[in-house]
């Protein structure tokens, strides 16, 4: 998509809307150790980009939005191996949306903290400057 175009958005019934809401605030109540560990690196823009934890976009919920550069954050465990498609399938539908994606494994996350949160910090760079 070109740099003056604005994606489509998707249209999300009301009652879908509120669902998802629901659901995101629920998993945020249940986050894994790993996502809280991200989570207490990214929140309150204590690295200079806002990113929202759970987020709701049309019918899914991305565990981490940083909405400036439009970068999905998604930490795949071990469920994810089981449902590669699935995931992929998501993933590309929500690249329609000019969505970037950023996945960490969990054991990257939990053995290289540092280097994740780096290669994230570069991304929202590289992103921010489009």
């Amino acid at each position: 998509m070109g740099a003056h175009q604005t994606p489509e958005k998707w249209h999300v019934p009301a009652a879908m809307r509120h669902k998802m809401v629901g659901v995101a605030r629920n998993l945020r109540r249940t986050q894994t150790p790993t996502e809280k560990t991200l989570w207490h690196c990214l929140r309150r823009k204590q690295r200079g980009y806002k990113v929202r934890r759970q987020q709701p976009i049309g019918s899914f919920v991305v565990d981490f939005y940083v909405p400036q550069s439009r970068l999905v954050i998604e930490i795949d465990g071990p469920v994810h191996a089981l449902q590669r498609d699935r995931d992929r399938e998501r993933q590309a539908l929500l690249e329609e949306l000019d969505l970037v994606f950023l996945r960490f494994s969990t054991s990257e996350v939990e053995e290289r903290l540092s280097e994740t949160l780096l290669k994230i910090d570069q991304y929202v760079r590289d992103l921010s400057k489009l």
